[in-house]
């Protein structure tokens, strides 16, 4: 008896399903990213090739994916690879995947550097993927860009995503601002700090709890620890008339803003919105002389 001949169309059919009955988040789109990863194909040559028969090799690959996305793990570390911005990103374990709502942040700082009458000194700390400071970098390559992570594996992953496209970026291993401690002083800080209160971690998507980097989501008892700590002490850090930007939960804004007030280190403290329309972006400027 002949094996079942597994065109594409049929494949992305059963995996659909499949994906739909284990609950994973958008089926058709995983389905679809895993099986143009694994045929090494654009994903609009899955519709023009539909009735392309899939080999027992091929087969056996995308089995295996298919395996890995049904126990949830996110379908940006099995293919490495995740989009921001303009930027095919490479990511694994090591760094969180960047998210849509990160780009609140990048819209944010580019209006400060767009406004720049001469370059700017811009430090991404805790950098993870470098998705922020390569997507400004990309945009206005004239400022000068420093980035920190704690972690060896994330600079390894954002070094190699800038030498990818050939942005000019210098690392630093260290914990938030004592690795640039000896460094100039900044016109521009952001950073995408770890602010999930540690109650809420083991109810998030399994996606996010089970793969994500503890060290890079949870934020301690109120999601604050880490962006409280750089709020208090960025102004030493930042020129006068220099910029914190910095990525929080939808529901913190009261909080950023009162340590942000408590400081008095501080003016012009706002708060923008992301698409969904929620307070995702604290901004906040050190006065100027």
């Amino acid at each position: 008896m002949a094996p079942e001949t597994w065109t594409i169309q049929k494949i992305l059919k059963w995996t659909t399903d499949f994906f739909s009955e284990k609950q994973v988040e958008a089926p058709r789109l995983s389905a679809e990213i895993l099986l143009s990863h694994c045929l090494d194909y654009p994903r609009i040559h899955l519709y023009t090739r539909h009735d392309q028969p899939l080999n027992p090799e091929e087969l056996g690959r995308f089995r295996e994916l298919v395996k890995r996305r049904a126990a949830r793990e996110p379908v940006a570390y099995i293919v490495g690879n995740r989009d921001f911005w303009t930027l095919e990103l490479d990511v694994n374990p090591s760094v969180l995947i960047p998210r849509p709502e990160t780009e609140t942040l990048v819209e944010t700082a580019l209006e400060v550097l767009n406004a720049a009458q001469a370059p700017m000194r811009v430090l991404d700390l805790g950098t993870g993927s470098g998705a922020i400071i390569l997507a400004l970098a990309s945009e206005k390559p004239e400022h000068h860009y420093m980035a920190v992570d704690y972690s060896p594996q994330a600079l390894e992953t954002a070094k190699a995503n800038a030498q990818k496209h050939n942005l000019n970026v210098d690392f630093y291993k260290g914990s938030w601002f004592e690795a640039v401690r000896c460094l100039d002083r900044f016109d521009l800080v952001v950073s995408n700090p770890p602010y999930i209160p540690s109650r809420d971690i083991p109810g998030l998507m399994p996606e996010v709890a089970r793969y994500e980097p503890m060290s890079a989501l949870d934020g301690g008892p109120q999601g604050m620890d880490h962006l409280a700590l750089i709020i208090e002490r960025a102004p030493e850090h930042l020129k006068p008339g220099g910029w914190l930007m910095l990525e929080m939960g939808f529901d913190q804004k009261e909080l950023v803003e009162q340590v942000a007030l408590e400081t008095q280190a501080y003016e012009n403290v706002r708060f923008v919105r992301d698409l969904a329309g929620h307070f995702r972006t604290a901004v906040m400027q050190r006065p100027a002389p």
